[in-house]
């Protein structure tokens, strides 16, 4: 994912609501949403270029997901994929929190990244940015994108801005997810002096600056929410082909 919102212990009936988009290029291989093929508790989507995923639950109450961290540094082409810490937390049983601290020996093997896990009571944050770090999150409205969490880039505001919005005006009962993917829909750039400066050039911090991007050879790939309690999980993911094509839905909910 590149994009992330969630609400922990805000809304009344879904103590983890989470909202992201994924942008990825159009043509790394990938394959939607789906129950794992060796794993059956787990369902989420899968990279088939390096494996591992990018959001990913289980049947058991976890979930994992992450982004990838943009410094102004080259990228280290034999550091391991980040997308392998989603699945590899997602089957097992270690707590979050455990699993967090332990992740500290090895961090640097891996491509810089921002990792959320779940394990159904505590919800922990990890990063490299750039130095690793791990941490309870507290309850709230927090956003993640290619910085470390809470990072004031405009779309990561934008998007917690309309999940705040959400949670207030939404049917709290039975909520409509519909605004919450208009939200994820958000085309719209940050003017030039909202930009970050990641070392990529002021055209393509622009083209990165909507919550969905649209683009010919990279964009959004998918967009996904999440809403998970002690009843069980449910993922919708929307699926886009380039330019921002919409492809598809997937929807699953996994009981304990």
């Amino acid at each position: 994912m590149c994009l992330i919102a969630l609400a922990w212990h805000v809304h009344p009936r879904y103590p983890l609501v989470l909202v992201a988009n994924r942008d990825e290029f159009h043509a790394r291989p990938t394959t939607p949403a789906a129950v794992h093929p060796t794993q059956p508790q787990l369902f989420g989507g899968r990279d088939l270029e390096k494996g591992g995923s990018w959001l990913m639950v289980s049947s058991r109450g976890r979930m994992a997901a992450v982004t990838n961290v943009r410094l102004p540094q080259p990228v280290d082409p034999d550091a391991a994929s980040r997308g392998h810490l989603v699945t590899e937390f997602a089957q097992s049983d270690v707590s979050a929190v455990a699993y967090g601290n332990a992740l500290a020996d090895r961090a640097a093997q891996y491509a810089h990244f921002n990792l959320l896990a779940w394990d159904g009571a505590d919800l922990v944050y990890a990063g490299t940015h750039p130095e690793y770090e791990s941490a309870r999150v507290e309850p709230g409205v927090h956003v993640l994108s290619n910085a470390g969490l809470n990072s004031p880039w405009p779309k990561a505001l934008r998007l917690r801005q309309r999940l705040r919005d959400w949670l207030e005006q939404s049917d709290q009962a039975s909520p409509s997810i519909e605004p919450l993917f208009a939200a994820l829909a958000d085309r719209e750039q940050a003017s030039d002096t909202e930009l970050p400066n990641t070392g990529v050039g002021i055209e393509r911090e622009r083209f990165l600056s909507a919550p969905f991007i649209v683009g010919a050879d990279y964009g959004t790939r998918c967009s996904t929410i999440v809403l998970a309690n002690d009843e069980g999980i449910t993922f919708i993911e929307h699926r886009f082909a380039p330019l921002g094509v919409y492809l598809g839905e997937v929807q699953q909910t996994l009981r304990p």
